[in-house]
């Protein structure tokens, strides 16, 4: 799992019109995942549905990954929280970009090699 600037993140998405974005949409599922253990659906196939629901599915996705980050908390020890809640809402209200960069500051916690 590759530790990411999360400044630089947002910069990049914004100059590339989101098509960064769609490449850390990806790797943020896929870091999730792997950190959690639980290998449900992929970053490619998460975008996939995304774009294929017209972002509905991004509303869940949220969601999901909130859940994996509070499992992979309860794993290492640390208090869980409301981050499926606080993402949920974050994406209800369009706001994908802040949910990746919290999720990316939970993933650059851990190392994983």
């Amino acid at each position: 799992m590759k530790q990411r600037n999360i400044a630089l993140c947002i910069v990049y998405t914004l100059i590339t019109c989101g098509i960064y974005g769609i490449y850390w949409f990806i790797c943020i599922t896929d870091d999730t995942n792997r950190l959690s253990s639980r290998y449900g659906t992929s970053g490619g196939m998460a975008f996939l549905f995304n774009l294929i629901t017209c972002g509905i599915y991004g509303i869940y996705w949220g969601y999901k990954m909130g859940e994996c980050l509070d499992d992979a908390r309860a794993n290492s020890g640390e208090p869980t929280g409301s981050l499926p809640i606080l993402y949920l809402i974050l994406n209800i209200f369009g706001l994908q970009i802040v949910t990746y960069a919290l999720i990316q500051s939970e993933l650059n916690k851990y190392d994983l090699v």
